[in-house]
């Protein structure tokens, strides 16, 4: 149960957060970002601070529940002797574990789904195939509003050749190849062909078929074998997240300018935020999240889209 949080009620949040900070100087590492947020760093953990204009919110995280209370209880002190008085109360939350935090709450889900242009018959069906086929495991085809997005973006665009890692049972590659301009190619990589097979009828009755280059074989032999030159238009993430960080890297430096990589599955359920989840596709969500934030090659955003979703633009 390593996050908890806590809004602290305050007429001036700049002020006490800078005041916190200069008093926490030795004890303490702190890090600042220039639309005025701080994150303070100790041995048991981390807290964020985040200034709003009636408030100061911080969100302290840990590896363990004694380390989240060393952390709370810390922050508390120093914020209740600020000189705005003991009216800055901190009241933290129930701690809570990462993999029970619901990026989009049901109903706000629900309503997104039903506010976006609609899937037609043949997405619809292929969506009802997987079903079928994949039962328990049909949870790793894009959302019918994320692949309206994919389509969305890739016109944007105008893609001529796109490459898509991890196909599944290609619902994500169709609304990527329906995207493509005129002429346009998708190289699609997965290492299953049985999987690719559910959905390859659903290409052919799209009309998209002949764009889409299915290769099967490890994705990272089918991009290392592109030519280095910066040729992709846009590309989507959706794999194996150990080599997500791989992926990306092959990606990004092959991105013509004003290219788009999106990334699918960038928040592992909440678990990204949880310092207690240390497996190893954890550890390398992390690192590639804190690394789209430094590339200084790469605008991006990342959005709370199902189970999170960055987009990055390359300058």
């Amino acid at each position: 149960m390593p996050l908890s949080t806590a809004q602290v009620a305050t007429t001036d949040p700049t002020r006490d957060l800078e005041e916190l900070l200069a008093r926490l100087d030795r004890r303490a590492t702190a890090t600042r970002t220039p639309d005025g947020r701080a994150t303070i760093t100790i041995t048991a953990g981390t807290c964020s601070l985040t200034p709003t204009p009636d408030r100061l919110v911080l969100t302290a995280t840990a590896a363990d529940a004694e380390s989240l209370f060393q952390v709370r209880e810390m922050m508390r002190s120093h914020v209740e002797r600020l000189d705005g008085g003991p009216e800055l109360a901190v009241a933290w939350s129930a701690p809570v574990d990462g993999g029970e935090l619901e990026p989009t709450a049901p109903v706000v889900g629900e309503y997104l789904l039903s506010h976006h242009t609609p899937a037609d018959d043949i997405l619809g069906g292929l969506a009802a195939a997987t079903r079928r086929a994949a039962g328990g495991a049909a949870h790793m085809q894009v959302s019918p509003d994320e692949g309206a997005l994919l389509t969305m973006l890739t016109r944007l665009t105008g893609a001529r050749f796109a490459v898509e890692v991890g196909v599944f049972t290609g619902y994500s590659a169709l609304c990527i190849a329906r995207g493509l301009a005129d002429g346009g190619r998708l190289l699609a990589c997965d290492v299953s062909e049985e999987w690719a097979a559910v959905g390859r009828p659903y290409w052919e009755r799209a009309g998209v078929a002949d764009r889409i280059d299915l290769r099967i074989a490890p994705a990272l032999d089918t991009l290392r074998a592109l030519g280095p030159d910066p040729v992709v238009d846009i590309a989507f993430i959706d794999a194996d997240k150990e080599n997500y960080p791989a992926y990306y890297e092959e990606i990004v430096r092959r991105l013509r300018p004003g290219g788009l990589v999106v990334l699918d599955n960038v928040l592992l359920g909440g678990r990204v935020l949880d310092p207690a989840y240390q497996e190893a596709h954890h550890l390398a969500m992390r690192r590639l999240n804190d690394l789209i934030t430094a590339d200084e090659r790469v605008d991006a955003v990342m959005l709370p889209l199902r189970d999170g979703v960055t987009v990055a633009r390359r300058r």
